[in-house]
């Protein structure tokens, strides 16, 4: 190749200082301005990069229904009766196999097995083993793919929950309604393509908005925090004195200035910086429409429970996610918290089934009515399980139960996962997994795959590396498919 000639400086026009600074000015100013209209690099429209599915898809939407801190599977769907028969003695070391405990439990004296007071029977076609404190879920049976071998790598809330929702224990990675709507856009031009609901008034671990964040994709991918009350999403509706005539001109003028600078800099993003300015209009309307339940009937809000009418519970928030998967959200996380017992089990989990059982199976009932579950994948579960020894005093009628990641319980249903199925095993103990394991890697392989994505195809290249939700690994779990 030809050296460039070498840069002669006198043959440049000569500049004051007074002209240097004006144009430095401009400069920075221009910087300024575009970091302010385009802080993120995405294409225009509602499209996802993905000019169509890798093969057909199964489910063309998610309800996740996540129950934070931790459900016991050996309350809900694991049933262990050789625990109630070594009630109060040690857990073998054959057991636990020299894994790790946490330091809420591993300085205890003792280890001692507790089983659960709670009555387990067979349900459905499948056989499923259900806890008597989840009847309505155990009227479903038929519906639900159970899965018993789940397992993570993470023992404490905080990375272990990350992991569930973004693929990492650490946090930065954009969560799984990011990914799905990076990849395939939404169905939907009014609301939202990824909406999250959080019960409200419920304490224990903290919910953090990275878990619904897009790491670092185009932030136009962030879940949209629906809340309860008059304003479901903040800074929605119009300041006092500015009506809806003022907004639509003000927006008006924007594309106007939007459209000049596009000229000027050839930057499609300022396409998509109005699109969302457009978006956040036009849901000034539809916002209000679809978390309004007056028209609801009498029959479908006594379905979901007596606390279906009361915004912001995990009832109402089950017939909201309804309302927004029929209007085509394709990703909806709702988070349900109160599910840490390290004490005080049996009365603690009884209130969380009593505040979600009702409503989990009244969701699949009212798709399936309304012939929607067909295409709808609602899944629940939490973080990690908990352990089969009692953390703290044992007693007949209480005790409690700590961390436990080697094995816990999660349910899907609809969306091409098989109804009245039970997948994968663990050991007499409730421990180990023993029988077709699924790690949380497979489990968001799975997701993707129903969704009519090829996990190792969806991809975002981010300081020189290509980045997945599934990470390095991960297989798609073929026979919970229907």
């Amino acid at each position: 190749m030809n050296p460039l000639p070498a840069f002669d400086a006198s043959a440049l026009p000569p500049v004051s200082r007074r002209q240097l600074l004006q144009r430095v000015g401009l400069g920075l100013g221009s910087m300024a301005l575009a970091h302010l209209l385009q802080p993120n690099q995405a294409t225009a429209g509602t499209g996802g990069i993905l000019a169509g599915t890798h093969h057909p898809a199964k489910a063309k939407r998610v309800i996740y229904l996540f129950q934070s801190g931790g459900p016991s599977h050996l309350e809900t769907f694991d049933h262990k009766p050789l625990l109630n028969q070594m009630q109060g003695q040690q857990l073998p070391d054959s057991v636990r196999q020299g894994q790790r405990l946490t330091g809420m439990s591993g300085n205890q004296a003792s280890l001692p097995l507790a089983g659960s007071i709670y009555k387990f029977k067979q349900h459905g076609a499948g056989g499923a083993w259900i806890s008597e404190i989840l009847p309505h879920t155990a009227a479903v049976a038929d519906d639900l793919c159970v899965i018993n071998s789940m397992y993570t790598e993470a023992i404490n809330h905080d990375p272990a929950i990350t992991f569930l929702q973004t693929g990492s224990q650490i946090s930065g990675r954009p969560s799984i309604g990011a990914w799905l709507t990076y990849g395939l856009g939404s169905d939907n031009d009014n609301l939202p393509a990824f909406v999250v609901l959080i019960t409200k008034g419920k304490g224990d671990q903290p919910l953090y908005s990275r878990l619904w964040g897009t790491g670092w994709l185009p932030s136009r991918y962030q879940g949209i925090q629906f809340r309860a009350g008059k304003d479901p999403v903040l800074y929605l509706n119009n300041p006092a004195g500015v009506d809806s005539t003022s907004r639509r001109l003000m927006l008006d003028r924007l594309r106007e200035l939007h459209e000049a600078e596009l000229e000027a800099t050839g930057d499609a993003e300022l396409n998509t910086r109005i699109a969302q300015y457009e978006m956040a209009f036009r849901m000034q309307s539809s916002v209000p429409e679809v978390t309004d339940m007056s028209g609801e009937t009498a029959q479908t809000l006594e379905m979901y429970g007596p606390d279906a009418k009361t915004p912001g519970t995990f009832a109402a928030n089950c017939l909201l996610a309804r309302r927004l998967a029929e209007r085509g959200v394709k990703f909806i996380q709702l988070y349900h918290q109160g599910w840490d017992q390290h004490g005080g089990l049996p009365g603690g989990i009884k209130r969380a089934c009593d505040e979600t059982d009702r409503p989990s199976a009244a969701l699949l009932t009212d798709l399936k009515q309304r012939g929607m579950l067909d295409d709808t994948l609602v899944i629940w579960g939490g973080e990690f399980g908990r352990t089969n020894y009692s953390q703290g005093k044992l007693t007949a009628t209480d005790y409690g139960r700590d961390h436990h990641p080697r094995c816990f319980s999660l349910w899907m249903a609809g969306g091409g996962v098989k109804g009245g199925y039970v997948h994968g095993e663990t050991c007499p103990y409730g421990y180990n997994v023993v029988k077709d394991g699924v790690h949380v890697h497979d489990f968001h392989a799975t997701l993707l795959h129903l969704l009519g994505i090829d996990h190792l195809r969806l991809t975002h290249r981010f300081q020189g590396r290509d980045f997945r939700l599934t990470d390095v690994h991960g297989n798609v779990v073929t026979p919970i498919l229907a």
